[in-house]
């Protein structure tokens, strides 16, 4: 007698997300969940032959900045084509779980590069939450595409707590009440299912607005007694911390480390910092970063992972507008100028141009983008003549110093002056090494920020091809490091296809991991004005994509989506609750 299933997956290989190695079967869909995997034919009412493909759990994304766009376009589709069947939230200090519209869309858009002239209207007309608990049941009412897990974000606390004025004011801290609010709120959301507490020191990451523009995030302005006293909570809980370092300075790294470490007389923090690069302006950093994290983890007790990234860092700019330039006092002066009229007379100023030099060639201030004009190519210009061309080029044909001609440039064409460079991870044999770490986990991918920056939402499919193609790790460790890894160490249900489990699954085309998935495009997005996103898209390589047993997603057209569920950090399957609302 046979049982018929939902749904069968026939004759593909599977890597069930343990790290062992993949083997030809066949595998059942039923009621959301794996029904079953064997040799024997399965009955069912759709049938998919998967004969030559790679069968696996859906992707995890550990740092997402969907926050906004999970409440115009809750399929969050460029993560769910390829792959991604859960996505983290709340990163780097923000959240839209306490805040107030105004002041949620003044901390997000700029150091996030997201349209405020949506992103506001868009928070004053759905927010209706105020707790943790209110949030998550908020999200289970979207259509989601892909599950959600969410971190406290700290700026988040902070401004609910103090007032965003307060918040981002040198030399104001919480009262003692204002403290016990922050720490009574995260404790909140961590009983609700929340990952942890994400928290950010690194002041590159500026407010946007007119009110308290071009100052920090909050968190940025917390003291350490202030991070430890969240931390407690974060402790007790077993949960995680998402740390943020200034990554100029990068001594507060170790500060991070320290809350981190048991030291033999209290748990260990489990600590993801921001993260992993090998950047090319100081290429001992990625090794420096590797030898700690293991004493760290293996002699004092600690518990750290640095998300990383296995595609190469690149970075496309308009004009100046590019997080990078925040970490110049001159270029955060330039981004303070909204008007394009304003921004182009600054940039003529001679005094400006000293300062701008100053910092842009200085040998002794810490820096993480190279500043190196070689490194560079303009990718589309008023001026035709100019694309294709390095600004170094470019000087060089008009007899001028670079830093002037760049300048000149930029006041000339502002915006419409667009251009490429590459931050790091340029070398093949460093991506290699530090994807095979083991105090790495892939992802960092900014999806749903950055739009014309550039985000990394097909990233597993790069660490695939290592894999697949550069034999870089066993293809089985590969999904072992994107899927059960990651699940395993936030506590999550996901990341495993073995009978009983959530059917979140990902169908892969391994003749598909080629060098398509080096290609850009750049698309719309109708429910943010039609902004324009800037990706790499590769619907060949992921034919099929299952969210809680519904194939979500074939050849990167959305097919059944809004079967997504908040997912609740320690918390078990039998206990989440199913979404409130799908999609038709």
């Amino acid at each position: 007698m046979f049982m018929e299933h939902d749904l069968a997956l026939m004759g593909g290989t599977l890597f069930d997300g343990t790290g062992a190695p993949g083997r030809v079967t066949n595998v059942a869909v039923r009621d959301g969940a794996v029904a079953a995997i064997g040799d024997e034919p399965f009955r069912a009412r759709q049938v998919v032959d998967a004969r030559g493909l790679w069968v696996m759990p859906g992707f995890l994304d550990v740092h997402t900045h969907y926050d906004a766009e999970v409440e115009a376009a809750p399929s969050l589709s460029e993560s769910l084509i390829h792959g991604v069947t859960t996505i983290f939230m709340g990163s780097c200090s923000l959240g839209a779980v306490l805040s107030d519209p105004v002041d949620i869309a003044d901390m997000y858009t700029r150091v996030e590069a997201m349209p405020r002239e949506h992103v506001l209207p868009l928070f004053e007309q759905k927010k209706t939450w105020r707790s943790p608990r209110e949030y998550r049941e908020h999200l289970s009412t979207l259509a989601l595409g892909p599950n959600v897990a969410c971190f406290m974000g700290h700026s988040d606390l902070r401004c609910a707590a103090m007032g965003l004025e307060r918040s981002v004011t040198t030399g104001e801290e919480p009262t003692t009440d204002e403290l016990a609010r922050m720490r009574a709120w995260l404790a909140d959301g961590l009983d609700a299912g929340f990952l942890g507490l994400s928290c950010n020191t690194n002041t590159w990451d500026k407010l946007g607005g007119s009110r308290f523009r071009s100052r920090p995030l909050p968190s940025t302005y917390a003291n350490w007694e202030e991070i430890r006293a969240l931390t407690a909570v974060v402790r007790e809980r077993g949960r995680v911390l998402q740390g943020i370092p200034n990554i100029s300075a990068k001594y507060d790294t170790f500060l991070f480390f320290l809350e981190s470490m048991g030291l033999g007389f209290r748990p260990a923090v489990k600590t993801s910092l921001v993260s992993m690069v090998d950047v090319r302006s100081n290429r001992l950093i990625y090794k420096a970063l590797g030898l700690i994290s293991r004493i760290v983890n293996r002699v004092l007790g600690g518990d750290v992972r640095f998300q990383a990234l296995p595609v190469q860092f690149d970075l496309f700019v308009d004009g100046l507008d590019a997080p990078v330039f925040e970490e110049l006092g001159a270029g955060t002066a330039a981004l303070h100028l909204e008007k394009a009229h304003e921004r182009r007379a600054l940039l003529l100023e001679p005094k400006y141009r000293r300062w701008f030099r100053r910092q842009w060639t200085s040998a002794f201030a810490p820096k993480v983008f190279h500043r190196d004009f070689k490194q560079s190519q303009v990718v589309s210009c008023p001026d035709a003549s100019l694309v294709g061309r390095s600004f170094v080029d470019i000087a060089q044909a008009r007899g001028g110093d670079v830093v002037e001609v760049f300048l000149d440039l930029v006041a000339e064409h502002g915006e419409a002056l667009r251009w490429r460079t590459v931050i790091g991870n340029d070398r093949p044999h460093a991506v290699r090494e530090i994807m095979a770490h083991p105090d790495t986990q892939p992802g960092f991918s900014d999806a749903g920020a950055h739009l014309k920056n550039m985000a990394f939402y097909n990233f597993p499919l790069f660490l695939l091809r290592l894999a697949a193609r550069d034999g870089a790790m066993p293809v089985e460790r590969a999904v072992h490091r994107l899927t059960g890894e990651i699940a395993d160490w936030y506590g999550l249900d996901a990341g495993r296809v073995e009978p009983g489990a959530r059917a979140d699954l990902a169908v892969i085309d391994p003749k598909g991991l080629d060098a398509s998935l080096d290609d850009i495009h750049e698309g719309s997005m109708p429910e943010l004005g039609n902004w324009l996103r800037l990706v790499r898209r590769n619907p060949g390589a992921v034919p099929y994509v299952l969210v809680n047993g519904r194939i979500a997603a074939e050849r990167g057209e959305l097919r059944d989506t809004g079967h997504g569920r908040f997912l609740a950090a320690g918390e078990p399957a039998r206990e989440q609750k199913a979404p409130l609302r799908a999609a038709a």
